[in-house]
């Protein structure tokens, strides 16, 4: 055989194999279904009274231009140049973050909005740095996660527990505890991927989740004595409302307890299938829910479309991290594989988070509803994690692949 056969063969094995029949279609026909709920819900809850399509559902279809442009730039890349770009953009993002902490920021480029400092103002527009963080965050954990293997150790936990305790802290800063509590589950699920150890993270999460509990129970004592060192008062006053909740104590419902009680009212009035949008209209209006394009926007997709419209927006969320873990199991590429689990743990958690809060199941935390709320930044950094997820489905390895992660069952190498 000739050297230049033997070379076409060798190119030939190694070659990334591209194929339109992947899983990251169903990931992409879930994010526009449900896109489309949110721009109808965000026009049912913020209404200009003119009748036609409201400015805030208007712009939140520029957005999602914006963000579908952002995902097609995603896909065209090699998923090793994607790689790389996750480094460049995760040090975007920590001096965002920085920028948004760091005192004697004019007003003009930062500033608080409920008393969280979350937002850069660009001149056209405001950006959310955690946002793309989330992103960022997780192709890089990827990165690190793909070329070792001391995370199968119980020391070796703790660099990883490391680049997510990072961007959680200067998070927690702003501060944006939704946001922050997201990171931890996404690294649990990454590293479970990667083949850590089960003992060492029921460990590690069992440690996290006492340090937790202290917290919310030292915060509640504190706050009796009108101390909040450790917790906003405003994130104590969640905590409490949903305590009051469990408890059936109504003495606080027109304080710290209106917005679940809102939003429990809200969403209920829907009943099975609900109700024409003119009533849902005004029924959402005259609620006073706070934040009903933004936060509490599952309650108004309840009212709009009952049970019906849970079990919908409920399933277009189990189609699209379905149709991301089947995209992740069908390539051998590691770094692709973790990066499509990560961001699918992240949407997940997201999703429980948002939806628990809004029925009353869990606090209240300020986080959205992914490509369902209102917010620029949001939908365009879910679009981004779509494009990444599309890309990556769509290449096939090169023949003769080996499989990621492979573990030896007796020394654990």
């Amino acid at each position: 055989m000739s050297l230049d056969a033997v070379r076409t063969i060798s190119e030939i094995i190694a070659k990334p194999r591209l194929t339109l029949l992947h899983a990251g279609w169903i990931v992409l026909a879930s994010t526009i279904g449900l896109a489309a709920l949110g721009i109808d819900a965000i026009d049912l809850a913020r209404p200009d009274g003119a009748g036609a399509l409201a400015s805030d559902a208007k712009r939140q279809l520029v957005f999602l231009a914006v963000g579908l442009v952002a995902a097609a730039i995603a896909v065209v890349p090699r998923t090793r140049t994607l790689e790389f770009l996750g480094f460049p953009l995760m040090a975007a993002v920590l001096i965002g973050l920085i920028v948004l902490i760091a005192p004697g920021v004019p007003p003009s480029i930062v500033s608080p909005r409920n008393g969280a400092r979350c937002w850069i103002n660009l001149g056209f527009t405001d950006i959310q740095p955690s946002e793309l963080g989330k992103v960022a965050y997780v192709m890089v954990l990827a990165s690190y996660l793909r070329r070792r293997s001391t995370y199968r150790t119980l020391l070796g936990l703790i660099p990883p527990g490391l680049l997510a305790a990072f961007p959680m802290a200067l998070i927690l800063l702003q501060p944006d505890l939704g946001t922050a509590l997201l990171f931890v589950p996404t690294l649990v699920a990454m590293l479970v991927a990667a083949g850590a150890r089960l003992a060492h993270l029921i460990g590690a999460c069992g440690l996290g989740a006492a340090f937790l509990a202290a917290v919310v129970v030292s915060s509640l004592l504190l706050a009796q004595q009108g101390k909040y060192p450790l917790l906003k008062k405003y994130q104590v006053d969640r905590i409490a409302a949903l305590m009051d909740r469990a408890r059936g104590d109504e003495r606080r419902l027109s304080d710290r307890g209106f917005q679940g009680e809102a939003a429990l009212m809200v969403g209920g009035a829907g009943g099975l299938a609900g109700h024409g949008e003119e009533r849902s209209r005004a029924l959402v209006q005259f609620s006073g829910l706070p934040e009903r394009h933004n936060d509490m926007i599952f309650a108004v997709v309840l009212n709009r479309h009952g049970f019906m419209g849970a079990l919908l927006v409920i399933g277009l969320y189990i189609s699209w991290v379905g149709g991301a873990l089947l995209a992740a199991s069908s390539t051998k590429d590691p770094w692709g594989r973790l990066t499509i689990v990560g961001l699918a743990a992240m949407v997940a958690t997201q999703m429980t988070i948002n939806i628990g809060m809004n029925i009353g199941l869990l606090p209240i935390t300020g986080i959205t509803l992914p490509f369902v709320s209102y917010g620029g930044s949001s939908l365009v950094s879910g679009l981004l994690m779509v494009g990444v997820i599309f890309n990556i489905a769509m290449r096939r390895p090169p023949h003769l692949w080996r499989e990621s992660f492979e573990y030896d069952r007796i020394n654990g190498s």
